[in-house]
């Protein structure tokens, strides 16, 4: 072998031995990336989780948004398995009750605890955490994927089949070449009514949360003046003797209840308080790493503020920052709590109007059914400097929802998944769709599609809808939003089926700021009952065992029957 080809020869080794090799890679161990690389080693495919941080969990941990939004009648899969150990570690559900704003709450450091204990049960996943994600490149064999050690700069090269994207703001997608959105869509665009006129780029508040704690009586645990400190940017957070010109249609609480929103076991509160509190607008998402941190730094210092305000102005001097809580030197959380993302262009486009009316879109997304969510549409627009000025979102009421399938295949890219709130859904939509059970269960069915793809050897795109549903069933999971039978219950694979098959529309219905759909007060298309006797659920068992439709007619990845 002549010299030049020695050479060559040797540094393409070195090159490939350089790499590990992974079935499944999960960029993020957040909310949605800590259940993909559950789910995806559970079905017995390599995984490697690479997370950034030093905890899993993301918004729900560490970014401290430990008071869970909606989904608690709707359990399942890995978010159900999670909160029943949250219920047993803290000795039963109504210990979980502690606060008005969730009926599921705990301290941040437990929930990572638990993750961390679900994650060392698998014996096909790893963890590395401390590795920033810095490029993606695709070759016939698969993805290449490069990360950086915070700590001593040295490169992780990871080979894998197939990529997910759970990072918090879809910095994989945007590297790996996925068109996507950031900020409002135009009505033009989406078709739904209640949306803009005219696209912008604003996006959701954030919210650097504070992790509270109560020292007792007598106690004073005031934090220094924060820099900036304008007590007037809090004067309307709560009833106060400071109230200046309080928004209208904004109601103000006592100060107290304020407080109790978010109050967590062990004598601990959670500040992340919508009204005049520590919402911080910044669109950080095309910034670099280094941009990012000054911005965090600034939305940290003014939920110090909003501290600071809650101690002196308000007289509450005992209560402090729990520094037991997060393994940082000021006793913050480890990363701020991010609303909204970049949004890809993905093989199902999920609006408002599909949440709404799903049964009477031109393409039946429903049927596509990986996730559920039953929280209202919620965004946080005012600390946005110009907000009075924004576009006005008059939303509506929905039902619960399903969260269709392709939302987390992107358009061109193959082999990609993109999860977290990353996914393809209208801005208005990403308002339910965000939150941290249906991001939870969104991760884990992308762990299903990125396992099954490895597993049959298929492209992502080309993994049947009804295989990735017959893995979540059989995982507990839901894949329509029916209150009437939980996960376990005899029936509740059947009407789910018989649901997601299009054969009873179920009727929605909604209660506050939790939406219902049930299937027995729904209608049946195209097929009868054998009597009037006949309850809906005893219908769609027998039809589910008879004809099982769910299994004898295809659909595409937007719903249709495929003749």
């Amino acid at each position: 072998m002549k010299k030049p080809a020695l050479i060559f020869f040797f540094a393409m080794f070195f090159l490939t031995s350089c790499y590990r090799h992974v079935e499944v890679l999960v960029v993020g161990g957040g909310t949605s990336g800590v259940a993909a690389g559950l789910q995806a080693s559970r079905l017995g495919v390599k995984t490697l989780i690479v997370e950034e941080g030093p905890w899993l969990g993301g918004m729900l941990t560490s970014a401290g948004v430990s008071a869970v939004d909606g989904n608690y009648k709707l359990r399942g899969g890995i978010f159900a398995e999670f909160c029943d150990s949250l219920a047993a570690y803290y000795g039963g559900w109504d210990s979980l009750k502690t606060g008005w704003v969730s009926n599921i709450q705990f301290e941040p450091k437990v929930g990572n605890m638990i993750l961390n204990s679900m994650v060392s049960d698998e014996h096909h996943l790893s963890v590395r955490y401390g590795y920033r994600f810095e490029n993606a490149s695709k070759s016939s064999e698969g993805w290449n994927v490069t990360f950086r050690d915070l700590d001593t700069g040295k490169k992780l090269h990871i080979k894998t089949k197939v990529l997910v994207d759970a990072t918090e703001l879809g910095d994989v997608a945007a590297v790996c070449g996925v068109s996507y959105r950031i900020g409002m869509d135009s009505k033009s665009y989406t078709g739904e009514s209640i949306a803009p006129e005219k696209a912008n780029n604003v996006v959701q508040d954030m919210t650097y949360v504070i992790i509270l704690k109560d020292y007792g009586p007598g106690k004073d645990m005031t934090i220094e003046k924060p820099e900036g400190y304008d007590p007037s940017a809090f004067a309307n957070c709560c009833i106060s003797k400071n109230n200046v010109n309080p928004h209208p249609g904004r109601a103000l609480w006592a100060a107290r209840q304020m407080l109790d929103y978010g109050r967590l076991p062990g004598g601990k509160y959670m500040l992340n308080w919508p009204i005049d509190g520590n919402d911080y607008y910044a669109n950080v998402i095309e910034m670099t790493p280094e941009e990012r941190e000054i911005v965090y730094q600034k939305a940290k210092n003014f939920s110090l503020c909003f501290l600071y305000y809650i101690q002196t102005e308000l007289g509450m001097r005992n209560i402090g920052i729990a520094k037991d809580e997060f393994p940082t030197e000021d006793g913050l959380p480890i990363m701020p709590y991010h609303r909204e993302s970049r949004r890809i262009e993905g093989e199902a486009f999920f609006t408002v109007d599909h949440a709404a009316s799903p049964f009477s879109q031109s393409d039946p997304l429903y049927r596509t059914g990986i996730a559920v969510g039953d929280y209202a549409v919620d965004h946080h627009h005012y600390r946005h400097p110009d907000w009075e000025d924004l576009p006005e979102l008059h939303f509506y009421p929905i039902p619960s929802f399903s969260v269709p399938m392709g939302t987390l295949i992107p358009k061109e890219v193959d082999d990609l998944v993109v999860a977290e709130k990353s996914i393809s859904v209208s801005n208005l939509m990403n308002g339910a769709t965000r939150l941290q059970p249906v991001v939870m269960q969104i991760g884990q069915a992308a762990g299903v599609l990125a396992a099954l793809s490895v597993k049959q050897a298929k492209s992502v795109r080309n993994v049947r809808v009804r295989d990735v549903q017959d893995v979540l069933l059989s995982s507990g999971s839901y894949i329509m939003p029916y209150r009437d039978l939980c996960p376990g219950d005899d029936g509740f694979e059947a009407i789910q089926r018989i649901g997601a098959s299009g054969i009873v529309h179920g009727k929605g219905l909604n209660s506050g700021w939790s939406n219902e759909t049930w299937f027995s007060s729904g209608r049946i298309v195209g097929f009868q009952k054998k009597s009037d006797d006949e309850t809906l659920i005893e219908f769609a068992q027998r039809i589910d065992t008879l004809s099982d439709p769910f299994h004898n007619v295809e659909i595409d990845i937007k719903g249709h029957e495929i003749m």
